[in-house]
């Protein structure tokens, strides 16, 4: 999976480029089938917005995040796309049990 972290009117720094790649590597236990996530952080005044897309093989997910403090803007941003993420993947699985194995009565 490639992350691409990118900053308008901010520095991204290395310690917030670790930080988010950290948090996105959360994102990869619920689905394998991210191909890339592209995260952009602004700053304009005193909102911290932390907004991404990620590329799946189904199609792609948005988000974004206002927040006081770009950390927690990130982290707002991360539980986003992680419920997201679940809710994708339990659309594109098939739910109904196999008839096969199961013994029937009546």
């Amino acid at each position: 999976m490639d992350v691409t972290v990118a900053g308008h009117h901010v520095d991204v720094t290395d310690s917030l480029r670790e930080y988010v790649q950290t948090k996105m590597a959360r994102l990869e236990r619920h689905s394998d089938q991210m191909t890339d996530i592209h995260c952009i952080l602004t700053v304009e005044k005193l909102e911290h917005r932390a907004e991404a897309t990620i590329h799946l093989s189904g199609g792609k997910i948005h988000a974004d995040s206002v927040e006081e403090n770009m950390y927690a803007a990130v982290d707002t941003l991360i539980d986003k796309l992680d419920r997201q993420v679940i809710k994708h993947k339990e659309k594109h699985t098939d739910h109904h049990a196999r008839e096969v194995d199961k013994p029937r009565f009546g």
